[in-house]
């Protein structure tokens, strides 16, 4: 069993160092700690910026994939928990002398085989007594080589179902069979967060499964998530709209489907696809919408005044009335800052991000009603990072390792999960850990428990456990993931989850198609059966 995470500093007392925890130096500023550089806010005054479609998963796909070079390399240990190991020593090869060498002594080069993922069964077989059940799903899927994402993971029923290039697919929740799977004539770009509560979605696939001829994010088709059974099929935007609809972004909320695409936004019924109406511009010439968002409310961001720079545009958050379109409220970020990424859409809370430096100056704002601000919560003294490091790339919803519940705003990230309150915006209690480990919230399950899921390193296991006000040492063990299923584990990084009935789900955010190292295509763990 791994040693527990070291305590979080007491709030509203001097920040000590933790012996032995290379993230904290006197005074608790962390040294080396902290996202790598980004780009910066948007593009010079003109058409707004778009969001692009992957956030940082490449970057974390890249870091993933050093990580295991470096490991299978032998040239550096891996510390566990705080407790250096030895390097190995690295056998290294003699000079030859100069000259052409003799073939018969220079044996072939010999391709490594592929990596083989365990089974089921065989992960199950290794566990020990304490550890939770796994299955593990193997997709033959042939992927072409380059960076595939992983979409939004739905849980409908007693299935869990998620796209992956060209094919949807449901697995069953009990032990990850696939129930049924949905071949597509091309590449998928797009889907919501949240099906309708009947569990149908519109997704969006390319126009085209050659990049070179068109890649346009343009096809919509609607899907009942809980049979595979396609419905109807309809082209976004006009004839006219080159390149507009290269990035698109929609949400679901009720039997109404918004779509934001270029510097418009719409919505459409689910049902069959009919058109609802256009959600208005504001400000003719100065707000643009850029993104929605769903479930029990439906929200479009929009960023205004560009062209009068950085300092002082801003943007406007509002709701809308999922039927008629009717707007609700109204919420304007400061001048000079923007719409991050959504923690919760009920209630409203989200990141916001200084224009100027967008990596380092973000804050969490908790809405009340009518769109009012009710609190300011700045999470940078414990040193989290927006997004748990995913920054506001990609579409607005989710924000990963971010969760409310229970009058809690929960935070995760690289080595740290902590709480802040909901009213006050002030922060209650947390944890950190020695381990590169990511630690996010899956849920609160009062105002004094959170579950928190803790991944796996290369070497050992992930778990997953109650953490409440009594900090490190106190955390009740929910599901200790068996030591077999680490390697594939830690290669998700935490990527995509889902915590439904006491299971938990795992994904990666992106996936390569590299045939001689295939990937995991999902992971999950439950209690055993007693």
């Amino acid at each position: 069993m791994p040693n527990p995470p070291q305590p979080w500093y007491t709030p509203g007392q001097p920040q000590q160092p933790v012996p032995g925890n290379p993230y904290a130096a006197e005074g608790g500023e962390p040294q080396g700690y902290g996202p790598p550089p980004g780009p910066g806010y948007g593009p010079p005054p003109g058409p707004p910026p778009r969001r692009g479609r992957f956030g940082r998963a490449p970057v974390v796909a890249a870091v993933v994939a050093l990580v295991l070079v470096v490991v299978a390399g032998g040239v550096y240990a891996v510390t566990d928990w705080g407790r250096d190991a030895p390097a190995k020593p690295v056998a290294k090869e003699s000079p030859r002398p100069s000259g052409e060498a003799s073939p018969s002594r220079t044996p072939a080069a010999r391709a490594p085989e592929p990596r083989r993922i365990p089974t089921t069964e065989e992960i199950n077989a290794s566990r020990k007594p304490a550890d939770a059940t796994a299955w593990i799903v193997d997709d033959k899927t042939d992927l072409p080589n380059g960076i595939h994402r992983l979409h939004d993971l739905w849980v409908v029923g007693d299935t869990v179902v998620q796209a992956l290039h060209r094919k949807v697919a449901a697995y069953r929740l009990s032990d990850g069979a696939e129930v049924w799977s949905l071949p597509l004539p091309a590449a998928v770009c797009e889907t919501p967060a949240n099906p309708t509560p009947d569990g149908r979605v519109v997704l969006f696939y390319r126009e085209s499964a050659q990049a070179a001829r068109s890649n346009r994010c343009n096809q919509m088709l609607s899907l009942d998530l809980k049979t595979g059974k396609q419905g109807w099929h309809k082209v976004l935007g006009d004839a006219g709209d080159q390149g507009s609809t290269l990035i698109v972004h929609s949400a679901i909320s009720g039997d109404t489907l918004a779509i934001a695409w270029g510097i418009r936004a719409a919505a459409f019924r689910v049902d069959d696809g009919t058109k609802l109406y256009d959600i208005p511009r504001e400000n003719p010439g100065q707000c643009y919408p850029d993104d929605v968002a769903g479930g029990t409310r439906l929200l479009v961001s929009s960023l205004c005044a560009l062209s009068a720079g950085r300092s002082k545009s801003y943007s406007q958050l509002r709701e809308i009335d999922p039927r008629s379109g009717k707007v609700l409220w109204r919420h304007r970020t400061k001048a000079g800052w923007k719409f991050g990424s959504l923690i919760s859409v009920d209630p409203v809370v989200f990141t916001t991000e200084n224009a100027e430096d967008i990596i380092k100056d973000w804050r969490v704002l908790v809405l009340g009603s009518k769109g009012k601000l009710r609190t300011t919560i700045d999470p940078r003294e414990k040193g989290f990072e927006q997004c748990a490091g995913d920054g506001s790339g990609g579409d607005i919803q989710p924000c990963r390792g971010s969760t409310v519940g229970k009058g809690l705003v929960m935070l995760g990230g690289t080595d740290r999960v902590g709480t802040y309150d909901l009213d006050t915006g002030k922060f209650l209690w947390g944890v950190k850990s020695e381990q590169v480990r990511k630690l996010y919230p899956l849920r609160a399950e009062s105002d004094k428990e959170i579950l928190v899921y803790e991944s796996a390193t290369s070497t050992l296991p992930g778990r997953t456990f109650l953490l409440g006000p009594g900090g490190a040492g106190t955390e009740k063990t929910v599901l200790q993931h068996p030591a077999a299923a680490a390697p594939f584990e830690f290669e998700m990084f935490g990527g995509r989850l889902a915590y439904v009935d006491g299971r938990l789900v795992v994904t990666h955010v992106v996936v390569t198609g590299n045939d001689a190292r295939p990937e995991a295509r999902m992971l999950s763990f439950a209690p055993a059966p007693s």
